[in-house]
């Protein structure tokens, strides 16, 4: 039983010290523009696979996402993508601000 304890406590000191060390970002600490460019990598990889078949078709899908119907539905969809994304920063910040006071008494 104290052995196992021990070993939680170590492995606990462990990561610790070595997760900081990682250089990726968290979801919390991600910028808005990332989640929005997700949307747009992945139409422009179909779009390019797309035009190694047939480009006639992918000229298509160019003036179809061109058109002012499909501008009007990206920039609503930005928008309201803004709008969640910022409520969702206020969330963790308030969540951030919970765990500080009632959990950890700061």
């Amino acid at each position: 039983m104290l052995q196992s304890r021990a070993l939680v406590i170590a492995l606990i000191l462990l990561l610790s010290t070595t997760l900081p060390e990682v250089q990726s970002k968290s979801i919390f600490e991600r910028d808005r523009r990332d989640l929005l460019a997700i949307p747009e990598t992945i139409a422009s990889y179909f779009y390019e696979a797309v035009n190694k078949v047939s480009p006639k078709v992918s000229q298509f899908l160019l003036d179809t996402i061109q058109s002012p119907t499909v501008i009007a539905a990206r920039q609503r969809f930005a928008k309201e993508a803004t709008k969640v994304s910022i409520m969702f920063e206020q969330l963790i910040e308030k969540i951030k601000n919970l765990w500080y006071t009632r959990v950890l008494g700061y």
